[in-house]
């Protein structure tokens, strides 16, 4: 009688089997008789462990575990646009339809993509064409405005022996065959399959000296971050971090989003879900989910399937990378995600790090934001994973582990502040604790593109608020009035820069989304009336008759009262004001 392997002990999601020699190193597994999908991680002499991404009730020594000889993998193909999956890449909206019921079943054996759906493809190789990783050989259009580039797996090279017609396919029909070196046949179909843990190869890393364009002030001007760069974006309870995310996911430059809810609340999660499908695309006035990949793994799903999502997440990013595509994966959060890693290890019974945490989250944090890049890829295309990821410290601390360790790999930090939250500044990204390290890689980009003028006024704009900061400290102990005129004409220029520039309202149909160009005309504006008020005082004008005119108060409004596509209004705005404070300097000294 053959010797199956059953289960030995229980603790959670870990399972051990006793003395097998049948499993290797991240193999994934079928455990018990519902077959819940697991994952070997640990394989001494005498037991095996597995981690399972399903609920664990209900499983007892002695049911079967069944290798499946493969390590944890997804399926890549047409379909997974417009899709909302869990952690492991299951489909909810097939698993609901199969079971009924809100909640995901255990076991539940959907295929990841649509298997019967039928696909109109062009296959654009021939019979004879030499191919290898990363080639594409047929295409389709996925969503409206995505073309899904169906390539070679990156392991396989070879001549092709045999293509089919353009027509309509599954994604698992056979569009053309493959003959490699050591004369194997293999069929391409639509889709491959791809381990989550592993990086996608690449042919070359490209520097990170293109930025990803947000239409947010505070992020394009002060804090810049690349296209295939990595930022955090770390705050409490009510800072704004999955507001900030979706005005990001919305407006950034990138063609492709993925975002990963890990471990959210059921009812934020079920809330992102709806607002993504309410959402109309800016670029294309098609709706946002078009263009969108949802991973949805809340805080009431298994805690070991949370561990994997973000690897799900940026593995399906890294598939259209390849493709040519410029992707931004969100991932929301990486706390909760961190929570799991030592929930599991809790029950493996390692030894605890700071704070509880495994002595390894260094390393995995590293591992998911290394895998941020801008690319040439196999193919010859160039594509990008730009990775931001939420942060959600308790208690707004940010000298706990994870958001310390994640300091330490990414380059752009997006500190949210609770109090300007409250105050209503959105994005709530404090200006003096946040930080981005792209300037150097970027500057050669914005001069070209903008000028010199724009870096010039992003620095003068930067020590104007660095100077109100040591500034109100004094005013904290003494007051305003003692200052010197020069000194209160720094505050009621930063007040500008703070209510005028950095805050910014996302239900405005100007202000939600505003191009470069806008960006740089708002800071000459502001430096222009700050540079002819310092002239003024430094005429011993006192700065109660500049202040009079009304003109601070009318530039914190301009980002609304000048359109997007009204930029000449800003020529007459630095006219009013040479007008206005010419005038009052002729009737001073009359």
């Amino acid at each position: 009688m053959e010797n199956k392997d059953v289960i030995f002990g229980i603790n959670g999601p870990v399972v051990t089997v006793k003395d097998s020699k049948t499993f290797s190193m991240m193999e994934m597994v079928y455990v018990g008789k519902q077959k819940l999908v697991g994952e070997v991680i640990k394989i001494t002499d005498k037991a095996t462990t597995i981690q399972v991404y399903e609920e664990t009730t209900g499983l007892k020594p002695g049911d079967e575990i069944v290798g499946t000889g493969a390590p944890m993998n997804v399926l890549l193909g047409p379909g997974i646009m417009d899709n909302i999956f869990d952690g492991i890449e299951r489909p909810l909206k097939e698993i609901e339809k199969l079971t009924s019921s809100a909640f995901i079943s255990r076991g539940a054996a959907v295929s990841p993509l649509d298997t019967e759906k039928r696909w109109n493809v062009t296959i654009t190789v021939k019979k004879g064409d030499k191919l290898k990783g990363g080639d594409i050989y047929a295409t389709t259009q996925e969503t409206a405005i995505i073309e899904h580039r169906i390539m070679v797996p990156p392991y396989l090279s070879g001549e092709i022996v045999k293509v089919n017609p353009n027509g309509m396919y599954t994604i698992n029909d056979t569009v053309a065959e493959l003959r490699d070196k050591q004369g194997k046949i293999h069929k391409l179909t639509l889709c491959q399959k791809w381990p989550i843990r592993n990086p996608r190869p690449i042919a070359q890393k490209k520097p990170a000296d293109i930025p990803l364009i947000t239409g947010q002030r505070v992020i394009d001007t002060l804090f810049p971050i690349s296209k295939g760069g990595t930022a955090a974006v770390p705050g409490g309870f009510g800072a704004g971090k999955t507001m900030t995310q979706h005005q990001l996911a919305k407006w950034c430059d990138a063609d492709i989003i993925v975002y990963v809810g890990c471990g959210e609340r059921g009812n934020e999660m079920s809330q992102v879900l709806q607002e993504f499908g309410e959402l109309i695309d800016p670029k294309s006035g098609r709706p946002m989910t078009d263009r969108t990949v949802l991973i949805a793994n809340t805080s009431n799903m298994p805690v070991a399937a949370r561990e994997a999502s973000i690897y799900t997440g940026i593995t399906l990013a890294e598939y259209y990378r390849d493709m040519g595509y410029h992707c931004a994966i969100m991932a929301d959060s990486t706390s909760r995600w961190a929570e799991a890693l030592r929930e599991i290890s809790g029950r493996l019974e390692e030894m605890p790090a700071e704070e509880g945490f495994p002595a390894y989250l260094p390393s995995r944090l590293s591992e998911f934001y290394e895998r941020a890049s801008r690319v040439t890829n196999l193919n010859g295309s160039e594509g990008s994973v730009t990775v931001i990821g939420a942060v959600s410290p308790q208690g707004a601390d940010f000298s706990e582990p994870v958001t310390q360790n994640t300091k330490r790999f990414i380059r752009c930090f997006w500190a949210l502040d609770k109090s300007l939250a409250y105050a209503r500044h959105y994005p709530a990204i404090n200006w003096m604790t946040s930080y981005s390290e792209y300037f150097t890689d970027l500057d050669k980009w914005f001069e070209e593109n903008q000028g010199r003028d724009f870096i010039n006024c992003r620095s003068k704009i930067s020590s104007i608020l660095q100077e109100e900061n040591k500034l109100m400290e004094i005013v904290k102990l003494i007051g305003a009035d003692v200052l010197p005129d020069d000194q209160k004409l720094i505050i009621e220029t930063a007040r500008v820069i703070r209510v005028g520039f950095l805050q910014q309202n996302a239900f405005h149909k100007d202000d939600t989304f505003v191009p470069l160009e806008k960006q740089k005309l708002m800071m000459k504006t502001i430096l222009h009336l700050h540079e002819v008020a310092t002239d003024l005082i430094s005429r011993n004008i006192p700065i109660s008759r500049i202040t009079s005119l009304g003109l601070f108060d009318k530039l914190t409004k301009m980002k609304y009262d000048i359109p997007n596509d009204r930029l000449d209004m800003f020529t007459e705005y630095e006219k009013e004001i040479d007008e206005a404070l010419n005038s009052t300097m002729s009737a001073e000294f009359n």
